[in-house]
């Protein structure tokens, strides 16, 4: 495997290759040796080359590839034999294969689309041990399909697939294209929908997807299924006339029910949620962490400040001035994360698990863990006067917050106290209780002077500023929805962030200098596409964004501040937003631009993200901290994992975010005909998104309705404008509108515009007269629609 970089500045050049194309094959991006034909390569480019080419990995191929003669293929055979005992590849027939990689053919099983509605198989055959099987994006060239030259799947098809390595970051690992189609809709393209029994006796499906169908039940597929049950059903026939015909598989539940929306999302998007009987039996069978390997660090007041209803506390902090006299007026900051590594070991049933879930998906009714209560809420909840093992770092700043150094220690600790956000804050505000007064010299007096240091720091570092708050959803008992609000940000929250972020930026400088495999929280720099998109949308505003590829955070934080208290404030940092590339997970470092960080890893939440295990892992490992170190398997399956890890934490936010859209559809679908303030936070031909702000939710305005004038879409200015009025709408522009349609289990409102268009700017109106028609009518317009992104 490949080491990534050190940063960007100091990136290698593709390595030397010289005579014959084979060994150009098996050169690994980014590697720093000479290969040279005719030589044994380094392990970790003939772990490359078994992993990109795994239809040449048999060992007369590889030494084909390289060019090996006489005792060069006595030296080869040896390498792979210690790379088998080091559990990097194994054999399977006569290839080599990384553990858990795909062959070059394999059986798939089409289960479901991505968000862009790309097919994504699974391999029919997957050992239980393994972890979760491997998604694969299949590829299918609709020009090829048009042609009738590869075979067409569907969702529910078992394929024989040909396999690729994935090129992109943070999607599946693997790609494949579609050899044969072995099995036309194997699971009878099973889905969810909700039982409606009319009154002829006939009952229907109702969808529970936007662009879902209505299904007819067949007469005797009914089951046990009552009316408001959610149902996973197999649809049996389909007809050119009529609807679609279906049998009920099972009963979910009533959608009646407290907690049924939430229970949806986790069956509509396939999230693991009950753990397995040998997971529970190994989560039971765990006890307390011994003090082997362990510093005492029991004396240490570190305290957990987390949000007031948190069942699990994996970060506690601790701060005091250096009394070092080379760091004058500096400070020391603590942060002590979870031991997780030491109960949930590699390979092991909870390993396994947790692998498949990814990370804890948050829904407003509930949370589904990552690991066990056992584990998330006992044994690895820093819980207040307990015995906890955890790891720390001690990291040095000078007083205008630069980082002078730091150390990680495997430690017990026991947690001082146990505050919330709002405790701290209103302590550190001049309102003690009886619970603060005590801590508020010695330790949050301390934590927020610590705070105002790293505070100088991230504003010399100039992070990505965006202002977007986040509403957070207040239940009822019965599970519907009490109320919508924006949580007030307050200093609490962002000190505990910020030291988060050190203690993550410190945890992948140390596994870089250890020369340890790790997995990097990667987040690219917007794509010169998305940069001309958003900069033709700020000049008509009169903002201006800077040209070229070096761009950096700082530069969105200079447009952001300039359209501080415009009405277009909201817009702008919406547009920004979505201007910027997604966050993943990747064993290659490219750096955070959103935090403009050269070097970062998820360290402080390995309770609820699989990314920071394996992080615990690797430091343990590296640093020889004891048990629970990352293992060469591991090592070499690393882009597997980052891969997979990626994937599902864009499942858990899909899956949260149709929850929300769900819950808000059913709190107003009594509230049709009534008017709402909105504001448009999305312009498309076909009409205009707008977000209610009171309470979240996005709903929709097709164009059909709003007016008898021809409206015209001006990508560039996010706006829909009457061709013959002038008068039209743009992005961020404040309006009414009518609730005309709620339908709860799709999530989807549809409303009506009261407000009249206004005015559209000169720019807008002349771009439309030198516009040329396309076929539909519509003028055609330069520009890429940018999409939304999240850091």
């Amino acid at each position: 495997m490949t080491r990534p970089p050190r940063d960007r500045s100091e990136r290698p050049a593709k390595p030397t290759v010289r005579l014959g194309s084979a060994a150009k094959l098996a050169a690994a991006p980014g590697a720093t040796e000479t290969i040279i034909h005719g030589a044994v390569p380094p392990r970790d480019v003939l772990m490359r080359f078994i992993s990109d080419h795994p239809d040449r990995a048999s060992k007369r191929e590889i030494a084909k590839a390289f060019g090996l003669k006489g005792e060069h293929r006595v030296e080869l055979k040896a390498l792979l034999r210690e790379l088998e005992q080091d559990g990097l590849v194994e054999k399977k027939r006569n290839s080599l294969v990384r553990p858990g990689a795909l062959p070059p053919v394999t059986v798939l099983d089409i289960t479901t689309r991505d968000k862009d509605g790309e097919l994504i198989g699974r391999p029919a055959e997957w050992p239980e041990d393994a972890g979760v099987a491997p998604a694969v994006l299949i590829r299918q060239s609709s020009v090829a399909k048009a042609k009738g030259k590869t075979p067409v799947g569907g969702i529910g098809d078992r394929v024989l697939a040909k396999i690729f390595p994935a090129k992109d970051r943070g999607g599946p690992a693997y790609t494949g294209r579609i050899v044969k189609v072995l099995d036309r809709r194997r699971n009878n393209n099973a889905s969810l929908g909700v039982i409606r029994l009319l009154p002829d006796g006939t009952a229907r499906i109702m969808p529970i997807d936007k662009r879902g169908e209505e299904l007819q039940v067949e007469t005797d597929g009914l089951g046990e299924a009552q009316e408001g049950d959610l149902v996973d059903v197999d649809v049996v026939r389909t007809g050119r006339f009529g609807l679609p015909r279906a049998r009920v598989k099972s009963v979910i539940g009533s959608v009646a029910s407290e907690k049924a929306i939430s229970m949806i999302a986790i069956h509509a998007h396939g999230i693991p949620y009950i753990f397995p009987d040998s997971v529970i039996r190994e989560a039971e069978a765990a006890g307390p962490a011994d003090m082997v390997h362990r510093e005492d660090w029991r004396s240490l007041p570190l305290i957990t400040i987390d949000p007031a209803d948190a069942k699990d506390h994996d970060d506690a902090v601790y701060a005091e001035p250096d009394t070092s006299p080379d760091n004058p007026d500096g400070v020391i900051v603590t942060v002590a994360i979870a031991d997780v590594s030491w109960y949930v070991r590699p390979k092991s049933a909870l390993d396994n698990e947790a692998l498949k879930r990814g990370n804890s998906v948050y829904f407003p009714d509930r949370v589904v863990p990552m690991l066990p209560e056992r584990i998330s809420n006992e044994l690895c909840s820093l819980k207040e006067n307990v015995d906890r093992p955890a790891l720390a770092v001690r990291m040095r700043f000078s007083k205008e917050g630069r980082k002078a150094g730091h150390t990680f220690h495997r430690i017990m600790m026991r947690s001082a106290a146990k505050l919330s956000y709002q405790q701290a804050q209103a302590a550190i505000d001049g309102n003690p209780d009886d619970k603060t007064g005590p801590l508020l010299e010695p330790i949050l007096k301390p934590l927020w002077h610590a705070y105002a240091v790293l505070t100088r720091g991230r504003e010399r570092r100039q992070p990505l500023e965006l202002n977007m708050p986040e509403r957070k959803i207040i239940l009822k008992p019965d599970g519907t929805v009490d109320r919508v609000f924006v949580p007030d940000r307050l200093d609490a929250h962002k000190l505990i962030e910020e030291m988060m972020i050190q203690a993550n930026v410190a945890a992948a400088e140390t596994l870089e200098l250890k020369k340890q495999p790790l997995v990097y929280r990667v987040h690219d720099a917007p794509s010169l596409a998305k940069q001309e998109a958003l900069r033709e949308f700020l000049a008509t505003l009169d903002l201006s964004l800077v040209k070229g590829g070096n761009i950096r955070s700082n530069h969105f934080n200079g447009i952001l501040s300039k359209a501080e208290g415009k009405p277009f404030e909201t817009m702008v940092n919406e547009m920004v937003l979505r201007s910027q590339s997604q966050a993943v997970y990747s064993p290659e470092n490219i750096g955070h631009f959103g935090l403009n960080l050269m070097k970062y890893a998820h360290f402080t939440s390995p309770i609820r993200r699989y990314a920071d295990l394996i992080v615990h892992r690797a430091l343990v490992s590296s640093l020889k901290l004891g048990e629970g170190g990352i293992t060469p398997a591991e090592e070499g399956a690393l882009d597997d994992i980052a891969a997979e890890i990626s994937t599902f934490e864009r499942r858990a936010m899909a899956a949260e975010r149709d929850t929300v859209d769900r819950l808000i559809a059913h709190h107003l679908s009594g509230r049709v005909n009534e008017e709402f303030d909105g504001r448009v936070s999305g312009v498309t031909k076909a009409g205009l998104f707008v977000t209610l702000p009171s309470y979240g939710a996005d709903g929709f305005v097709p164009i059909s309705t709003l007016g008898r004038d021809y409206f015209i879409y001006d990508e560039a200015h996010q706006a829909l404008s009457g061709e013959k009025t002038g008068l039209g709408y743009r992005l961020g522009d404040d309006v009414r509108v009518k609730l005309v349609e709620a339908v709860p289990l799709a999530g989807a409102l549809r409303f009506e515009m009261i407000s009249e268009g206004r005015k559209m700017p000169t720019a807008i109106r002349s771009f439309h007269k030198s516009g040329r028609r396309d076929r539909s009518g519509a003028r055609k317009q330069p520009g890429t629609r940018p999409s939304r992104g999240r850091h």
